[in-house]
This record gives structure tokens, sequence and C-alpha cells, in this order.
């Protein structure tokens, strides 16, 4: 199962399409290398920063995060007070996905309890205030996807991820090219 964990990078738009750069195979537009992981933990929740990591700035860049085709995906998302605690209405585009838990607090593995016989299914979650929410699903969507906050002001500060979902191996598993007579935006 792959996991994705937001922590600390915004995402800045590139200045092509990132699908397009993906089809295209058009360098220095993107990263495959968004963290599967937070590279520190701390109390992301009570005190931060004042307990955090002194390197818990955000990196800024365009990255993605690729999921093969057929991948079952566990994604983590966890509120901070780097900043200050707020809620966020978390969207991705593409899938619609079970929760599977949430809670206040720091999320914490050993103690978390899944909803796994009848998970709610939804396209946003909401992610509240000092909380957290884990979401499932099965990457059979190929494509560029983005997951971003619905307060259009969290986006402009980068709270976006991409999803990069690799093609299967049939007909129906393949997302085709796009038309060499695509129009530019």
């Amino acid at each position: 199962m792959h996991g994705i964990f937001h922590e600390h990078t915004s995402f800045v738009k590139p200045t092509v399409s990132v699908l397009e750069a993906y089809y295209k195979k058009i360098d220095s537009h993107f990263t495959e290398d968004f963290p599967g992981a937070p590279v520190k933990f701390y109390d992301f929740v009570n005190g931060a920063p004042n307990n955090a990591p002194s390197n818990t700035q955000a990196i800024n860049g365009t990255r993605t995060k690729a999921i093969e085709f057929g991948s079952r995906v566990q994604i983590i998302f966890q509120d901070t007070s780097t900043v200050t605690t707020e809620n966020h209405p978390i969207h991705l585009h593409g899938y619609s996905f079970y929760v599977v838990g949430y809670g206040s607090e720091n999320f914490d593995p050993q103690i978390v309890n899944f909803n796994l016989i009848n998970p709610p299914y939804r396209n946003t979650i909401g992610v509240s205030v000092g909380g957290w929410a884990v979401i499932r699903f099965v990457a059979d969507n190929p494509g560029v996807w983005f997951m971003h906050c619905h307060l259009d002001i969290h986006q402009s500060w980068g709270l976006v991820a991409v999803l990069s979902v690799e093609n299967g191996k049939g007909e129906l598993e393949t997302l085709p090219h796009p038309p060499t007579d695509l129009p530019h935006c």
C-alpha cells in the first residue's frame, strides 16, 4: 500500500500542464519525489512551531507522487499548528475514496481504530482543526490528478499535491496521449 503524507511541501504551478509534461516527457517542469512520509516527526498540533525541528520551512516545488496502476493507496492528512490550526476540506480529482478514519490531535498509528466495515465514500474530506483524516482508494484511473484544499487562499499557499497514476496494461487501463492538435490554453 502506498502511503502519502503531505508535510511542508508547497506546490508551485508549473509553466505547462503537468499532464502535458508527463506524457510528452518534458523535463524540468515537475519531479516525482513527493515524500511518502514526513522527513521529521514531532508534535504537529500542540505547540508547533515551538517544539518543531528547526528545519520545518516548506519546500517549494512541483513535486508529484508517482503511483503504479492498481496500487492500493492510503493517504494520511494531518493538520499542523506550524502557522495556525485550521479546517481543510481536501478534494481529490479523478477519484472517490473511502474515509477509513479521522480524529483530533496527532495521528498515532499505534492507537488508531480504522472503520473498514462500512466507511463513507467521498471525493472531499474535511480535515478538522488540529486533527487528521485517513483515506484509501485503488489507483485504477491513470492520469495526473490534483489533490487540494478547497479554501482558495490555502491553494495559493501551496496546499496542493499531484498524484501521477501510471498507465496499466490494457486499453481501458491506459490514458491516451493528448492529440497533436490539442489547443493550448
